[in-house]
């Protein structure tokens, strides 16, 4: 029984030479596409992921001004803002969270101050009856990656003032 010792006996045997195995570009498109693709897909994954976090983010500030902005057309209820937030986002996990508030404040350039209810501002008008409607989920990504969270919380608020 001969023994064979290697490759290169193989080549000897078939009469071709290291030089002519070394040249031959055959299959080069091959080899790359093997070792690009894993990459392309993995690449294409992060990038969805990061589009569909995105996308939570806007329905949660979507949902909390759908929630203020019943709030301006049928007035405080805290309940029915509730459910108007929630039925907005189509999120599964989406909560009116904190619940909605009523309160009366006076506008400023850093936001609404609190403010006692039919008092005056500094402006000179009276101080406004407000609703704020907050909106929450959680967001879990579509794989484990090593640096970056595997789970994120959007939270948003919108402020109406509705008298």
């Amino acid at each position: 029984m001969r023994r064979i010792d290697g490759i290169g006996a193989v080549l000897r045997r078939l009469g071709i030479s290291w030089n002519a195995v070394a040249k031959d570009r055959r299959g080069i498109a091959a080899v790359e596409f093997a070792i690009l693709v894993p990459v392309l897909i993995l690449m294409a994954v992060c990038t969805t992921d990061l589009g569909l976090a995105v996308y939570a983010n806007m329905r949660v500030a979507d949902s909390a001004e759908a929630g203020s902005g019943y709030a301006m057309l049928h007035g405080f209820d805290s309940t029915a803002i509730a459910s108007a937030v929630t039925s907005a986002g189509n999120l599964s996990g989406l909560a009116a969270t904190p619940a909605p508030t009523q309160f009366c404040g006076c506008p400023g350039s850093s936001g609404i101050t609190s403010a006692i209810c039919g008092s005056t501002c500094s402006g000179g008008n009276s101080a406004g009856t407000y609703v704020r409607a907050s909106a929450t989920v959680v967001y879990h990504t579509l794989m484990t990656y090593p640096i970056i969270p595997s789970q994120y919380t959007f939270a948003s608020n919108s402020t109406v003032r509705i008298k």
